[in-house]
């Protein structure tokens, strides 16, 4: 799997195809005078003809955070833990995450890291994930959070999970979506799932990559 690979290179059309499923979730956010805790999570996967897949899982959790600051952690987290160059289709339900990623910070970047309306919310974690995905050649994809996306519906378990318990893994991990997913459909969902490999890949532009320190 990619992400156990070695050092880095140029991502370019042989790079190996991996796809990243995130979700995030931040309990008790209806409360302003408590910490809120949230995680960040997600699938890691890949297709090997000989092999078949390889799938790893990754949890990031904070004891006081929301649910945007989650979101923007789980292309961190995740990207962060591929240790080649990859191309890399990313699907999210965060909107927020998703559109910052192909349009917001291109606009950032060209304005020295600022914004017209005001202070950009969460900065720092916006360069850094700009920071990481610039290893890649990154295909940022919305999908609709609670709909029948089986991997997203995944994410979201994995999150949830580790919001509630209060505790992320420790890296990446052995992926538990093969016996979730025959417990669900036990329960009959997602019973017309097909676990087939895409090979549909249209990466967006890249992060801007100025070390520019924002602005004032």
């Amino acid at each position: 799997m990619t992400a156990d690979s070695g050092p880095g290179q140029e991502s370019g059309t042989d790079a190996p195809l991996v796809h990243i499923f995130a979700d995030e979730s931040c309990l008790g956010n209806q409360f302003e005078d408590r910490r809120n805790p949230g995680a960040a999570a997600g699938l890691i996967e890949r297709f090997d003809e000989r092999r078949g897949w390889y799938r790893r899982d990754f949890a990031h959790f904070d004891p006081d955070t929301t649910n945007n600051r989650m979101a923007i952690a789980s292309g961190i987290v995740g990207l962060g833990s591929l240790r080649r160059a990859c191309r890399v289709v990313f699907t999210s339900d965060s909107q927020y995450l998703i559109r910052g990623m192909k349009e917001w910070v291109h606009g950032w970047a060209r304005r020295g890291w600022r914004r017209k309306g005001g202070p950009i919310e969460n900065l720092e974690l916006w360069r850094e994930l700009v920071r990481v995905a610039g290893r890649h050649r990154v295909e940022w994809r919305w999908t609709r959070g609670h709909a029948d996306d089986v991997k997203n519906a995944y994410a979201d378990h994995l999150a949830v999970t580790a919001a509630r318990d209060r505790h992320g893994t420790d890296g990446l991990v052995p992926s538990a979506f093969e016996s979730w997913l025959a417990e669900e459909q036990e329960k009959e969902r997602y019973m017309d799932f097909l676990d087939l490999p895409s090979d549909a890949f249209n990466a967006d532009r890249q992060p801007p990559t100025s070390d520019d320190p924002p602005g004032d």
